[in-house]
């Protein structure tokens, strides 16, 4: 666990050099639109007095923000993504199951720890990176901002099969576990297992689709995990 909001670098993306064309399972599937260039400014999805999920000690309060620009129908609209987020995070398999974090949601103008943004491919490209040519999420630490890309919430991953619903769960508490301090990735430890919730579960559940990304990891090529949205499954 890292103190992340001190750092001033993009945690989670990818930041090997690696070409796309090696890493097929890293794709973005083929579906409906998403929108490229928002307006790289936020509006935040308003929500009344809410309660503390989870008996944590450690609380983290939390925003949920679009992108300007983006367009509705594609995601649903704001008040279908918030509640999502809503949802996943409140589940007893999510961050509060491990009994040492609480989640509480407020609105923008009071400072959150957390701003879970749903942003646009090319916005989300300028915050987290793109050395490698592969719609990446990732935990922006100078604005606090979970960056959610758009591309990936409508598409999902080779990895999930088409399964958007889960895809969207794992997006979210991957990239608030990088928020929560979860800095480094995490391999495939057993053959046919549940993946890690820190594996890059979007460019494969094999750690073979994923070493490559992560030249300095420490893996078993061999083993290969089964898709997992949760870190307490």
């Amino acid at each position: 666990n890292t103190d992340v909001v001190k750092e001033s670098a993009p945690v989670g993306a990818p930041t090997g050099t690696i070409a796309a064309s090696a890493l097929p399972a890293g794709a973005l599937p083929p579906g409906d639109h998403f929108t490229r260039d928002g307006k790289k400014t936020f509006r935040v999805v308003p929500t009344r007095a809410s309660t503390k999920i989870g008996t944590g000690a450690q609380v983290y309060t939390y925003a949920v923000e679009v992108e300007n620009g983006l367009v509705p129908v594609d995601y649903s609209g704001d008040k279908a993504f918030a509640s999502m987020v809503d949802a996943t995070l409140a589940n007893k398999k999510s961050w509060i199951g491990g009994g040492k974090v609480s989640f509480k949601r407020v609105n923008g103008d009071q400072s959150p720890d957390l701003r879970i943004s749903l942003t646009s491919t090319n916005t989300a490209r300028e915050l987290c990176g793109y050395q490698i040519k592969l719609e990446s999420s990732c935990f922006y630490p100078p604005t606090h901002q979970v960056l959610l890309n758009e591309a990936r919430w409508v598409r999902g991953a080779i990895s999930f099969a088409g399964d958007t619903h889960s895809y969207r769960q794992y997006q979210i508490n991957h990239e608030v576990g990088h928020g929560i301090g979860y800095e480094a990735h995490e391999p495939c430890k057993q053959d046919g297992a549940l993946a890690p919730i820190m594996m890059q579960q979007t460019f494969g559940t094999s750690n073979k689709d994923i070493m490559g990304l992560d030249p300095d990891m420490n893996a078993n090529r061999a083993l290969s995990c089964r898709p997992n949205p949760w870190p307490f499954p």
